[in-house]
């Protein structure tokens, strides 16, 4: 188990599956679009796309259809999909803002680092009023290298103003954790669409169920009262 300081210094957040409970939604509009071309793709596929960068997960979508298939009408039309769903079916993940608050009152700063693009980032936390509760947003374009390259996590610390060691990085994802621990960040995972590996768990210093058990934990910590991260 990793030991964290009393309190870590900053935080920085995952994006998708994190903050907003859109991993679904890619996943759905994906499926969709390449059953319209007459596509079966399996859930394992998408699973192991997800916390990757564009790039990454078509290269990983080209290996399994094959040359012959029209794959920028598949993502062609899996974009059209989720950003429609971006306006109907958008949700932050339940204990954001209660995460949010306890952060704001312990005077912890925050950043975001994700491998989707600013302004989608952006819509986002818009869409909440969220936008102005983060010190920082690192998103595609930012850095040369997306996740699971370390940039991401590297470029935020450095934002933040923060040792790499003294921040705590939450994710939900393979990509997205070895992104953070290869930044040298200690990183909890909130699972979302990928459940815990047994890499993930030896990658990460915990996993938890859900933000509001980070947010118990920090709080805990903060008073004194718990000395590691929630174990689950």
């Amino acid at each position: 188990m990793v030991r964290f300081p009393a309190t870590p210094q900053a935080i920085v957040f995952d994006l998708d599956g994190v903050l907003f409970d859109t991993e679904a939604l890619y996943r759905d509009a994906l499926l969709a679009a390449a059953d319209e071309v007459g596509i079966h793709l399996p859930l394992s596929l998408c699973q192991r796309m997800v916390g990757l960068h564009g790039h990454a997960a078509r290269l990983l979508l080209r290996e399994h259809v094959g040359d012959e298939v029209d794959l920028d009408a598949v993502w062609e039309g899996a974009s059209a999909r989720y950003h429609a769903l971006f306006d109907t079916d958008l949700r932050l993940k339940p204990g954001v803002t209660r995460l949010l608050d306890t952060l704001d009152e312990l005077g912890i700063p925050r950043a975001i680092a994700t491998s989707s693009p600013h302004a989608t980032a952006i819509h986002h936390l818009d869409a909440f009023g969220l936008r102005e509760r983060f010190d920082a947003l690192v998103a595609s374009g930012d850095c040369e290298r997306c996740k699971p390259y370390p940039d991401a996590y590297l470029r935020a610390a450095r934002i933040l103003n923060t040792p790499t060691a003294r921040c705590l990085a939450l994710e939900d994802s393979l990509a997205g954790v070895r992104s953070a621990t290869a930044a040298g960040v200690p990183t909890i995972m909130v699972p979302d669409l990928q459940q815990p590996s047994a890499e993930l768990r030896r990658l990460c210093a915990s996993v938890a169920a859900n933000l509001d058990e980070v947010n118990q934990w920090l709080r805990e910590t903060a008073h004194g009262v718990a000395t590691a991260p929630p174990a689950h």
